[in-house]
């Protein structure tokens, strides 16, 4: 069996969670029918929204079922920007942190090529951390043309977790929303939703044991967003489409059973993610760590840069061994790029192009860390030979153009 060290992109469906799904698809109902069936799914789907606010620290009634958080993303910056904007035409700006997860980050660029938004990329620090003095000087600058910020609670490469709460407390005087994509940190670290002062926070059902294909959006009562897509009205007129009964009570039963053990599983994967960290710069010392330490990053989060290596040929040479890990960089058209997130941080291309992600969750063990301290060093060695070939195979070329030129 491989070793699975990439829970980061989604993590195995949880007993609690399948054992619930596998009840709820052999039933049938649309939960919203007036019929027996249709009133036994609601009572499904309702029972979920009460559990996953209880989880989240939020009333039921600000629970938004969506189909993940992608949608929960674009439904929240859409949304709130288009509300904002009709109330006052002069709130075009949208602040948002240059590490935040695609999602967002695409969501935000589409507002600006599309709708006339005026995006003003947030700075991180060399640990993927949001300056809060930069945050600070954009508010107060021109506070009457903010329609929203949006900064993630953790990053979804480095693990680093966000000073939402002190966002907020920035935000909050001018009356500004702040919507925070919390799909990493949900299940992983407390979540507040209440406690946070958040506007909007998107949150997703793989993450964190349930299944893919669901997710939330938790909106704040008082709160005005204008829908993304229209039809049945299901979500408080915010989001249309039949609820997946199935899929959102296996997520509800998975954030309960992850929620009731937090603070256990995180002392767990903390001390796992400390033997890993410890474990890698033992087998390869130039390796380095990005973003925060301890407590400061998500307990089953280690992201290192390994210098000569592609991530690419790390990660498939590990493949290859038995051990599953990711780069965690985007890649377009099938042309890998380095990661947008360890440029903010300050890292040259290719400094970033040599990063590697392992991300631990609930079926994590201590064998799971020896298997990829044993793979590593030889893996490492031969991608940075196959780093050089490819190096000096670019010279090659490159002098041969010259020649015929």
């Amino acid at each position: 069996m491989p070793v699975y060290l990439d829970h980061a992109a989604t993590t195995p469906l949880s007993a609690e969670a399948l054992a619930v799904m596998t009840r709820e698809l052999a039933r049938t109902g649309n939960p919203s029918s007036l019929h027996g069936a249709g009133r036994r799914a609601r009572r499904a789907v309702e029972d979920a929204r009460e559990t996953l606010a209880t989880a989240a620290g939020a009333h039921p009634s600000e629970v938004i079922f969506t189909s993940g958080g992608t949608e929960a993303d674009n439904l929240a910056v859409k949304g709130l920007f288009w509300a904002r904007r009709d109330e006052d035409p002069r709130r075009t700006r949208i602040l948002c942190s240059a590490v935040e997860h695609h999602a967002v980050m695409d969501t935000v660029e589409w507002l600006e090529k599309h709708e006339g938004a005026n995006v003003v990329w947030i700075p991180v620090d060399g640990e993927g951390k949001v300056r809060l003095e930069a945050v600070k000087q954009e508010i107060e600058r021109e506070p009457e043309s903010v329609a929203l910020v949006t900064v993630m609670w953790a990053n979804n490469e480095v693990g680093t977790i966000e000073p939402v709460r002190e966002i907020v407390e920035l935000a909050k005087p001018h009356g500004i929303p702040v919507h925070s994509d919390a799909v990493q940190a949900f299940g992983s670290i407390p979540v507040d939703f209440r406690g946070s002062g958040l506007a909007a926070m998107s949150v997703s059902g793989h993450k964190l044991g349930g299944p893919v294909g669901v997710g939330a959006l938790f909106l704040g009562r008082a709160v005005k967003l204008t829908p993304v897509q229209h039809g049945g009205g299901q979500e408080r007129d915010v989001r249309s489409g039949t609820l997946d009964t199935p899929a959102i009570a296996a997520f509800a039963a998975a954030a309960e059973a992850v929620t009731a053990n937090l603070a256990a599983e995180h002392e767990r994967l903390s001390k796992l993610r400390e033997r890993l960290i410890s474990g890698v710069r033992a087998a390869v010392p130039d390796a380095v760590l990005r973003g925060a330490s301890g407590d400061g990053r998500l307990p089953g989060n280690a992201h290192f840069t390994f210098p000569g290596c592609e991530g690419d040929s790390l990660l498939f040479l590990l493949d290859l061994a038995g051990v599953e890990s990711s780069t965690g960089s985007a890649c377009t058209a099938g042309v890998p790029r380095p990661s947008h997130v360890l440029l903010a941080m300050g890292l040259d291309e290719d400094t970033a192009r040599g990063a590697q992600r392992f991300t631990l969750g609930h079926d994590s063990t201590e064998e799971d860390v020896d298997v990829l301290l044993k793979a590593l060093p030889e893996a490492c060695l031969r991608a940075r030979q196959a780093g050089m070939a490819g190096h000096e195979s670019t010279i090659q070329t490159a002098a041969t153009v010259a020649r015929q030129s």
